[in-house]
């Protein structure tokens, strides 16, 4: 059954939450997940560094619009006054702040940030309670177990979290030092949601809409974020929706991928021009022809398009084919 999220005063639809992911979950992405039925979405994770230092780069990642909203922006750095100030420059962006302790790319954790802050759980606290000083927004943070296996300072971050005001956390239930390696530990966040009042996210392997209301099932969390199953298949969420209610999920039709990737080509046009939008494209279509006969050729024949209407030829010819 479709149950509504509060996270602090805002309150979602449903469960279903599309994940930030760094150079993919940008404005078009996001409209077309909404559209696929996710009822929140968060930005590409922007650098507090360029935010307070006037980065225009850093403020174009929270561009959005009306059928983009409510939006979480997700921050990442790790100077609690920093952190603090970037979430005051940002309040009137977006719903939600979001800040992200979980990221295992060696240029994020060598700064400090992302999953290295999971060595520190002193320090989560003074961010945590730096940033709920500076913001009236709703406040969430993004974590992994820890940074090493074995070394899990999940629960202890998560309590933190909460005393210091947090409104939900996420937990991707591997260590850094896993990445995106192995299988991610779903009881973990069934550990993490018996630990603390507030609401518990669940992320990592949602891959179907199967896995999604698995996940719920299985850890009693109360959404989940979706990342790299959303990639180039948006209607994860509405085959979700649609389990949740008891029915069997309409798979997209040939017609429907055609569809939705044109719309999602013209969006990018909309929104970033048409030469952007041709390099982006090229590796969503790459996942929205996965699985499909042809699909590799297909892959190969985009990379060496050079303009929209030879794309959108391209498109039209293997879809139909």
């Amino acid at each position: 059954m479709q149950k509504t999220v509060a996270l602090g005063p805002l309150v979602l639809k449903n469960q279903l939450f599309l994940a930030p992911m760094a150079g993919i979950t940008n404005l078009p992405m996001r409209i077309i997940s909404r559209e696929g039925g996710a009822s929140f979405a968060f930005t590409e994770m922007v650098s507090v560094n360029g935010l307070t230092r006037e980065g225009q780069k850093s403020f174009d990642l929270l561009k959005s619009s009306p059928e983009d909203r409510p939006i979480g922006m997700q921050l990442f750095g790790d100077d609690p006054e920093m952190l603090a100030e970037a979430a005051r420059l940002v309040e009137e962006y977006g719903e939600l702040i979001d800040i992200n302790m979980g990221c295992p790319v060696r240029k994020v954790v060598g700064t400090g940030a992302g999953s290295a802050l999971m060595k520190d759980p002193q320090k989560v606290g003074r961010i945590v309670r730096s940033v709920r000083a500076a913001t009236k927004l709703p406040l969430t943070i993004k974590i992994r177990t820890g940074w090493v296996c074995g070394d899990d300072t999940f629960l202890e971050v998560g309590r933190i979290a909460q005393e210091e005001g947090c409104d939900a956390v996420t937990l991707h239930p591997r260590s850094r030092a896993q990445m995106f390696e192995g299988k991610a530990d779903w009881s973990r966040i069934g550990e993490l949601k018996s630990a603390l009042s507030i609401p518990v996210i669940g992320s990592g392997d949602l891959f179907s809409a199967a896995d999604a209301v698995g996940m719920l099932a299985e850890t009693g969390c109360d959404s989940v974020m979706v990342a790299r199953g959303a990639m180039g298949n948006p209607w994860i969420f509405r085959e979700a929706l649609s389990l949740l209610a008891g029915e069997e999920p309409a798979p997209p039709t040939v017609q429907e991928r055609l569809a939705v990737s044109r719309r999602h080509l013209e969006l990018f046009a909309e929104f970033a021009g048409g030469r952007v939008a041709l390099m982006e494209m090229r590796k969503h279509l790459s996942w929205y022809s996965k699985g499909l006969p042809g699909a590799a050729q297909f892959r190969a024949a985009v990379n060496r398009i050079e303009s929209a209407p030879e794309l959108i030829r391209a498109m039209e010819e293997f879809f139909d084919a």
